[in-house]
This record gives structure tokens, sequence and C-alpha cells, in this order.
């Protein structure tokens, strides 16, 4: 394999290059999944387009068990040096480079023999809806397991070393808006102030209280209202930022949250209307999917680049496939790469060598896993 992985590595710095430098926000990956396409097909894959999305997904082999890889195409839209942009500073770049070089090396290597290994290529991470979408779309109701990759910042793992499991927060975005009424500023007894009604929500949302085993946040994280200094203000915009380590506490806070919406209304007989913008599940990591990934780190880097799995409260969409695919048993890898100054930073940088290695342990779980989920099959059969 490391023979096979230096023939490769050019040409993966090669596609590393071009998606970083052609990054595409979320539903708009058009570029990004025709070059994807393009490439998939000159080492003579056959991409599976979709219709109603960007994104695409290819198939080595055919039946029972079916092995999938994830990953996500899409990039951040942030200012840089001045200027707002799409930019990759989140890793997907790095995370399609290496399912790109996990696809050539099994090429190479895996001898299709009732079995399937299905990777997919998926938009829209960052809004979380792409996973989503693609369970919509039934391209995972026959995955029985299921890995992925994210990039860490040198706070959870060091440049060289890897964790088997991420185990990511919920969170829910929300904006909306409250609907009061405009007044001058002589007559404040004839409106209803906005912005008065902003700070009895904040205190609203200071007041919800969940279990306190079970790490979470509920905070306002914009709010913007009013116009001149003598006009007292009727309407104002907010976003709200939900997080919670479980999925129970995520349902929780978002109870909470409703009552205390409809409490504020009631109390100054207003309307609030508010969206979810984005709703990220916690993870479920499955015990055997995570010991058939630490397999591959420890085969690759040794037990003493092998950690213990992460917990973080960023969220991952990937997530979803367990929530709302239960038979599916998924993790995903953390990779150390000493990534700074921190994920979502518009100057992130990490070590791009990296990419290589976490090439290799995506190949070697893939493996594993085939193997393994064989293994389920053959002794299910003689149950």
């Amino acid at each position: 394999m490391k023979q096979l992985l230096e023939e490769i590595t050019p040409k993966l710095k090669e596609v590393f290059s071009y998606l970083h430098n052609h990054p595409e926000i979320s539903w708009h990956e058009y570029n990004t999944t025709a070059y994807l396409q393009r490439l998939l097909e000159s080492y003579g894959f056959e991409p599976h387009l979709l219709v109603e999305s960007t994104g695409l997904y290819v198939e080595i082999g055919s039946g029972k068990p079916v092995i999938g890889l994830r990953t996500d195409i899409d990039a951040l839209w942030q200012e840089v040096d001045g200027k707002f942009q799409a930019n990759h500073s989140c890793g997907h770049d790095g995370h399609m480079t290496m399912a790109i070089g996990t696809l050539l090396l099994l090429q190479k290597l895996y001898t299709p023999e009732d079995a399937m290994i299905r990777v997919l290529f998926q938009p829209a991470e960052e809004k979380g809806q792409g996973a989503l979408h693609f369970i919509e779309q039934g391209l995972v109701d026959d995955i029985d397991y299921l890995f992925g990759v994210h990039v860490r910042p040198i706070q959870e793992l060091q440049d060289g070393t890897f964790s088997p499991a991420i185990y990511h927060g919920a969170a829910r975005l929300i904006t909306g808006t409250i609907y009061g009424r405009e007044a001058h500023g002589a007559r404040p007894h004839l409106g209803k102030n906005a912005i008065e009604i902003g700070a009895s929500l904040v205190n609203a949302l200071q007041s919800i209280h969940i279990d306190p085993l079970i790490p979470s946040s509920i905070k306002l994280t914009k709010f913007q209202a009013g116009s001149a200094a003598n006009v007292i203000p009727g309407k104002a915009e907010f976003s709200i930022d939900v997080r919670s380590q479980k999925n129970e506490g995520i349902n929780a806070l978002m109870n909470a949250f409703q009552n205390a919406i409809r409490g504020v209304e009631s109390q100054y007989n207003i309307e609030i209307d508010y969206q979810i913008e984005a709703n990220i599940a916690a993870a479920e990591v499955d015990e055997d999917a995570m010991q058939l990934m630490r397999q591959a780190i420890v085969d690759t880097v040794g037990e003493a680049n092998t950690k213990p799995p992460i917990v973080t409260p960023g969220g991952e969409d990937f997530h979803f496939y367990t929530l709302k695919c239960p038979n599916i048993k998924a993790t995903m890898l953390g990779l150390g790469c000493g990534l700074q100054p921190g994920l979502h930073h518009p100057k992130m940088t990490f070590n791009r060598e990296a990419l290589i290695t976490g090439v290799e342990i995506l190949t070697r779980t893939v493996l594993n896993a085939v193997a393994y989920a064989k293994k389920e099959v053959t002794c299910n059969d003689n149950v």
C-alpha cells in the first residue's frame, strides 16, 4: 500500500490544489461536481450524478454487505482579506482529496466479491442539509457501515495523531423577526419597542435549564433594530445559536425555546416569527465501526499516535445518517494535521501531508469493514 500511495501522491496534491482554489458554497457546488466527475471518469470509474442537486457517488463491486465512505464538498461564505467569498476553511477540500485517494487505492487493492463499496460526495454540509438530502434520495438505505473524516484543530489533536471517532454535538441555528409597533420617541405608550421585547427574549433564554449533565447552551448571537434616536423601533431581526452534546439535550432546549417565544409573544401581545436555518444531529457512534477504524489507525501509524475518541461542541451533518437510519454503523476519523488557528477561521491552514496518511487509514478501514461485515453475513446465514 505504501508504494501505491507514493505513486498517487503527486496527483492527490494536484487535486487538493484545484479544490482548494475553486471553493463553492452549499448547493452551488456545480463546478466541483463537474470536476469530480471528470476526474473519476478519467480513472475508469462511473460516477452517478444526482438529478435534483449537486454531488455524486461512485460504487465498486456489487451485492451485500455495503460499505460506505462519505465526504463533504461545499465551502463556507466568509470575509477573507476584506472580501466576501467562498472559502475552504473547514477542510472539505482535504476531505474530498482523501476520498479520491481512497478510491484510487481501492481500485488497485480491492477485488469485488459479493460486496459493494459506495463513496458519497455530499453537498451542503455547512447548511446541515446535505446528509438529509442523500437520505431522502435513498443513497444509504442499504449501507451497513459508513465512515467519514474531518480535519481537527491542534486544540484537539496534534499533527500526526488520529482518533477513531468524533463525538460532535447537536446544533440548531435560528433566525427570526420580532414584530412590535413603531411610534414617536415622545409617545412610547403608543408603540411596542422591539428592543425591549428582545431584552425580554434574552432573559427568557437565560432562564432555560435542562439536565446539567448534558453540556448545552442557547444564546442570542445577533440583534438588529432601530433607525433613528427619536423613533421607537417596531421591528427587530435576531439569530440564536442552540447547542447540546446529545440529541435529547437539543430536543429539550428546543421545547424550552418554543415556550420562551410563546411567553414573550403573550407578554407583549405581539408576533415573533423564526426559522431553523441549520439543524445538526449529535454523533451516534457504533462501537464495531469505531474498532475497525481504530485498528486501521494502529496499523498505519502505531499505538502511540492513536488517540481516544474526541468530544467536541462543533457540529457535523454526517450524524444524520445514523440518527435517521439506525441500521447504519458509523464513525468518523479525526485527522490530526496541525490545523490552526482554528476551523472556520478565514486563514485556516494545516499540514497537507497528513492527507496522505488519512488516505491509508480510510482505505484500511474500508477493507477491514468489508471483511468484518462479510463474516457477520456468513454467521447470520448459519444461524
